[in-house]
């Protein structure tokens, strides 16, 4: 485990109590967890837009051409407002 010395306004250090209280963990856990998810949001982006970077518009453009232009099931269709 490694040590971490952080500087926080006021304001978010009290938030991050309450909510990590109402998590019912430590600020320590809090804080570790906020850091892993946030990583882990960073490294999808990154490897999604490795992905993409492979992509195609053409390959994209020849497989929607083969989907059939019918109607979607009732149970498919988004809601009208």
């Amino acid at each position: 485990m490694s040590n971490l010395s952080v500087q926080l306004p006021d304001s978010l250090y009290k938030s991050l109590q309450e909510l990590a209280k109402q998590d019912g963990i430590s600020i320590d856990q809090f804080v570790a967890t906020a850091v892993a998810e946030k990583i882990a949001a960073l490294t999808t982006e990154i490897y999604l837009g490795e992905l993409a970077k492979r992509g195609s518009r053409e390959k994209y453009d020849a497989v929607l051409a083969k989907v059939p232009d019918i109607e979607p099931e009732s149970y498919d269709r988004l809601p009208t407002a």
